[in-house]
């Protein structure tokens, strides 16, 4: 972060007629690769209101400057972060902006971009019918295009969408396959995020797989606090938390669901705030009915 800060910095709005790539035809304004992958990093450690500042100022730019490609991959780097912060109703217009920008420069490069992310908003807001055909094309178009770039991320994602399809083998067979992408390609911080899926399928299936999901739950924390990613932090103690309610320990509970409500204030991530909330306060319902037998 702090060297695309000072690419993003050294770039100023000025230079608008400088363009990257242009040899291989993906002419970007010079500042936008680096501002879009500042957004990215920015959304995985929750720094959201530098985020917001630096993406309305990146939008402003490519816009002043009409330069098509570059209004893309700012919309990217914004609408990721939108994402990770769960303002899915900021983020699929971003990223809709984006992909239709595709459609109309017939600018297939970016089509995967801009398309993961979209289809992942949509699962995530409950539109998961629309979501799961935009992320099975976009590993087609990965795989034919060998564009792999944050392929373990978009498995994970796709993965995502089937558990909350309630495809749970087909969620299963992509996590793990997710998960071993991440670890050959050395990719840290997708490892972390298949873990967590693989710990929130766990303690989704009936029976319950309660060491395997609290397992996994535990090593995405620990990525998660090394690689200072603290969205992904509280969606692990968020996870955890609703995985001692269900087995009755309330105590751990209550901690777990605790810390996760902290990280969520904090970040001010708002979408997943009332389900942590919701939970911590099944745990109070359940200690009171021990206290009162």
């Amino acid at each position: 972060m702090d060297l695309l800060r000072q690419a993003v910095e050294s770039l100023p709005g000025e230079s608008l007629r400088e363009r990257f790539g242009e040899r291989v035809g993906l002419s970007v304004i010079l500042s936008m690769t680096p501002r879009a992958f500042l957004l990215r990093s920015l959304a995985e450690v929750g720094t959201f209101t530098e985020g917001e500042t630096r993406g309305e100022e990146g939008v402003r730019l490519a816009e002043a400057a009409e330069h098509l490609t570059s209004l893309i991959v700012v919309y990217w780097g914004v609408g990721h972060l939108y994402l990770r912060k769960g303002d899915f109703h900021k983020a699929i217009p971003v990223l809709e902006r984006g992909l239709s920008l595709c459609d109309i420069g017939q600018i297939s490069t970016y089509f995967i971009l801009i398309t993961a992310p979209l289809g992942y908003a949509y699962a995530l807001s409950g539109r998961v019918a629309e979501a799961l055909p935009l992320l099975e094309q976009v590993l087609e178009e990965a795989e034919r295009s060998g564009f792999m770039y944050s392929y373990a991320l978009w498995v994970v994602w796709l993965s995502e969408a089937y558990l909350l399809a309630d495809r749970q083998e087909d969620a299963l067979a992509l996590a793990q396959r997710a998960l071993a992408r991440a670890r050959e390609h050395k990719e840290r911080g997708h490892e972390a995020h298949a873990l967590r899926l693989l710990g929130e399928i766990a303690a989704r299936r009936q029976p319950l797989e309660i060491e395997p999901a609290e397992a996994h739950y535990r090593q995405a924390l620990a990525l998660a606090e090394e690689l200072g990613m603290r969205p992904l932090q509280a969606h692990c103690h968020r996870g955890l938390g609703t995985l001692y309610l269900k087995t009755g320990q309330q105590e751990q509970a209550q901690a777990e669901l605790s810390t996760a409500i902290a990280l969520y204030r904090a970040m001010d991530m708002t979408f997943w705030l009332p389900q942590a909330e919701a939970a911590l306060a099944q745990v109070g319902e359940a200690e009171g009915l021990e206290s009162g037998r």
